[in-house]
């Protein structure tokens, strides 16, 4: 044992010497003066020029991000196709931009060294630096600041980690109102039982930097964060919190304890870190919002994201020039909802085809799908995107998940000042036994108190069907109505199949008793018939229930106008209001 640790001592010794060597002064020219006295000066105590203490540090930070490719975690993290924290923050950051804060927080070992001038120094034998790198950098060209965990050491866990330089992190973005990066692999900090060995007893766990969470989220300053290993305990807290998360499928999962405890636990033996909380489980019921290929998908589906979003929420969304005009004449969306109610159409394709060319940016894909939500903008300024879609397996009636997406999407666009554009075609809440199971009324409330208390501006465009109480949360929630409807609006309580059967089964009762199923039949054809005709959207507008039938040709040209409506005359007025305080968001 005492072999093993003299071993290690001196490999420790070795690299730190290896590394020192390449951070050597250089030696001063002769000649001059300035540099001639400080070599006096220095012969008879420390460098004037604090030289020392600036080459400790120096040799710190070079130990830091130098990988010691012997290091087992180095080799696992390589063995498992995961890029260094180095490496990682290299490519999510521009070039040049890194701006790192804590940069040789961790542990070190002192030792004394007589150098050559026969005086005694201090000397670096070790260092292990802490799990988590930390500091400011850019993505294209906005200022953030970002966590990234290093899962090389101690995976992570807290007995590698320094949480007075997370909180710290955590306070800054607050502070300075800067979007926050969280680069998730292990636990980023959270406890491991070697602490109680560290410390001597066991502690009542603490929740600490969450309270600052919480704030960042209700002031709409960008949470954005990456599994990028497996987010365990605190880690899968922290990504799962963000205003956007996205998840590395080749290398990513998330679970509230690993395989090993779980065994323990539940007794479910042999799984895999995959099976037990990969992508095809977090992507698919919402925990985490996206998938990405891999870690370099993942940081630039970061990017792309924040560059819909302002710093905060009393800053305005950040605005930039389209090279798709505003009043693009879309002949297509004539034709894209077929006249038969039974046939379906992609939505996704209707809302490309209205917003600019390649700026729509769909949020959690894979989960809720009778909802889509994302991001877009209208002639440069960036908006919310919420559509029902029919093509999900419930026809676009809205279930539990899908009315929880639309909810968290809602709340998100509120506290970024996104202004939201919807496709409405929603037949009602969705039905059945396990619509019931599931708690969709539940949900579906939910979702109603997050349109009431919301307040940012919504533009709704009625692509089809409105019906029962899911229709009208939908398209009552603000007052002014901002809405308008394309000729294939189909809309009233209860939609004709069922709704007949329902309003006159009396009547149908009837007709079997006295001619028969086929007199039934026919009288069930005849109201089908009398019900389509007053159905016709034309006799809604009459009656100024529907404010406007469009062309859905004009439709982009009608939504870009109330986009730059908005964002010129409307919104400084609700930033005044969110910096008074006057206005209230809430996300978390």
């Amino acid at each position: 044992m005492a072999s093993d640790e003299g071993s290690t001592s001196k490999k420790a010794r070795e690299r730190v010497q290896q590394v020192s060597s390449h951070i050597a002064r250089v030696a001063p020219q002769k000649g001059n003066a300035s540099q001639s006295s400080t070599r006096r000066n220095t012969s008879v105590g420390p460098p004037a020029d604090y030289s020392d203490r600036l080459g400790q540090i120096a040799t710190l930070e070079k130990l830091a991000r130098t990988p010691d490719v012997n290091h087992r975690g180095y080799s696992r993290q390589k063995k498992a196709g995961k890029l260094w924290v180095h490496e990682r923050v290299e490519a999510l950051l521009d070039q040049g931009s890194l701006q790192e804060i804590g940069s040789i927080t961790g542990d070190v070992t002192w030792s004394k060294e007589r150098g050559e001038d026969g005086v005694e120094k201090e000397a670096i034998t070790d260092f292990t630096p802490s799990n988590s790198v930390q500091g400011y950098g850019r993505l294209n060209g906005r200022k953030i600041v970002f966590t990234a965990d290093d899962y090389t050491l101690r995976a992570g866990h807290a007995d590698g980690a320094s949480w007075e330089k997370t909180l710290y992190i955590e306070k800054l973005s607050i502070s300075l109102r800067l979007p926050i990066v969280k680069l998730v692999d292990g636990s980023s900090g959270g406890g491991s039982v070697t602490l109680i060995r560290k410390h001597g007893f066991s502690y009542v766990p603490p929740l600490p930097a969450f309270e600052q969470v919480v704030a960042q989220l209700n002031l709409g300053i960008p949470n954005l964060g990456a599994v990028l290993g497996p987010a365990i305990g605190l880690g899968a807290a922290r990504v799962t919190a963000c205003h956007f998360s996205v998840m590395a499928a080749n290398i990513g999962s998330l679970f509230n304890a690993g395989p090993k405890v779980v065994e323990g636990a539940t007794f479910e033996e042999g799984l895999t870190m995959t099976e037990l909380g990969g992508p095809d489980i977090h992507c698919r019921n919402g925990t985490i919002d996206n998938v990405a290929h891999n870690e370099r998908d993942a940081f630039e589906q970061i990017r792309r994201v924040l560059s819909y979003l302002p710093n905060s929420g009393f800053s305005a969304p950040p605005v930039i020039k389209s090279n798709d005009i505003p009043d693009r004449r879309e002949e297509t969306l004539r034709s894209l909802v077929p006249r038969r109610r039974e046939r379906m159409y992609d939505a996704r394709r209707l809302i490309s085809l209205v917003v600019d060319t390649s700026s729509f940016f769909e949020i959690g894909a894979l989960w809720g799908t009778t909802a889509i939500v994302g991001l877009a903008r209208l002639d440069g300024r960036p908006i919310g995107i919420i559509s029902n879609n029919c093509e999900s397996h419930t026809g676009g009636a809205l279930d539990a998940l899908g009315s929880q997406k639309i909810t968290r999407h809602l709340k998100l666009c509120d506290v970024m000042n996104l202004p939201i554009l919807q496709f409405v075609d929603v037949p009602g809440y969705a039905v059945g036994t396990a619509a019931e199971r599931s708690a969709t009324m539940r949900y579906g409330i939910n979702l109603a108190m997050a349109y009431y208390t919301t307040t940012t501006p919504i533009f709704s465009v009625i692509t089809r069907r409105v019906y029962g109480v899911s229709g009208g949360v939908m398209l009552d929630c603000r007052d002014p109505r901002m809405r308008v409807a394309w000729p294939s609006g189909d809309w009233g309580s209860l939609p004709l199949k069922g709704g007949i059967e329902v309003a006159h089964s009396h009547e149908l009762k009837e007709a079997v008793k006295k001619g028969g199923q086929q007199l039934a039949d026919e009288l069930h054809a005849k109201l089908e018939a009398e019900y389509n005709e007053l159905m016709n959207p034309i006799r809604t507008a009459n009656a100024f229930s529907i404010e406007q039938i469009i062309d859905p040709a004009d439709t982009r040209s009608i939504v870009c106008t109330w986009a730059s409506h908005v964002y010129a005359e409307l919104m400084e007025e609700r930033l005044a209001k969110r910096r008074a305080g006057t206005l209230h968001a809430s996300f978390a």
